[in-house]
């Protein structure tokens, strides 16, 4: 119950790292407010988090939309009073190199990448501030600190979280703040399967997955959401009371080559 009496946002729970992350701070005694684009996962979600003994509350919000970022803070407010542990989830993966983004992909990865982190960063943290303490865990990438080829937007905007991440955890660190990033490597989500999850691509099966990371992940395989999540519950946790400022990669070795 290393969560216990915590009151947290995760934006993006309704799937994948979101999810599992959700449930991993039910598990270990948060109450939630979770938040998606996508209602009936969410409410499915909502009630897997409740059915651990847990408050959980689902909004559903585009965060790309100011509205949207504060309304969710609002009801968390409303239903809990605090905010003590934020997880900025939520984001879209692009491809492309500099030449082939157009206007459109480079915008929306800026909104919902980079500009939405910031959104509800800054709306939680007077309130982390007014009660001296507060944890705020951005999800970033192994792209946050190395780059790689035909995913230009998307670097670059987990490069962003990263520099973002390291300068508020500078600058509210005298406030009791913590500011740190789990940085995953490739993790295997179901939404990987649904036609056009990247770009307009063509679904990916499990086996396809699977034989292709084995040839380039040192450890031959891809992650796992719920390995993520453990990195994001220790880093909200009071065990890591002492880190911030910090990118905790969790890419099977990837980084190291």
């Amino acid at each position: 119950m290393r969560l216990k009496n915590k009151i947290a946002i995760i934006t993006g729970g309704t799937s994948g790292i979101g999810q599992a992350t959700a449930i991993r701070f039910a598990e270990e005694g948060a109450d939630l407010v979770i938040t998606g684009r996508r209602v009936s996962l969410g409410k499915t979600v909502e009630a897997e988090c409740r059915n651990k003994g847990v408050r959980c509350v689902f909004v559903e919000a585009d965060h790309s939309k100011m509205e949207d970022c504060q309304r969710v803070v609002d009801a968390a407010l409303k239903e809990f009073n605090r905010i003590d542990i934020l997880f900025n989830n939520a984001g879209i993966v692009t491809k492309g190199t500099a030449e082939t983004t157009d206007e459109e992909t480079w915008q929306s990865t800026i909104d919902i990448n980079i500009t939405a982190v910031w959104r509800m960063c800054k709306l939680v943290l007077p309130h982390m501030k007014e009660q001296g303490k507060g944890v705020i865990v951005n999800n970033g990438s192994d792209w946050s600190v190395v780059a790689g080829k035909d995913a230009f937007p998307y670097i670059m905007s987990k490069g962003a979280v990263g520099m973002m991440t390291k300068a508020m955890a500078l600058d509210y660190a005298r406030e009791g703040i913590r500011v740190n990033a789990v940085c995953p490597g490739d993790t295997f989500v179901e939404r990987w399967m649904e036609k056009g999850y990247f770009e307009n691509s063509d679904p990916v099966t499990v086996e396809e997955a699977m034989k292709e990371s084995s040839e380039y992940i040192p450890m031959g395989r891809f992650g796992k959401p719920e390995e993520i999540a453990n990195a994001v519950v220790f880093l909200a946790s009071d065990e890591a009371s002492f880190v911030t400022g910090h990118l905790l990669l969790v890419d099977g070795g990837n980084t190291a080559q």
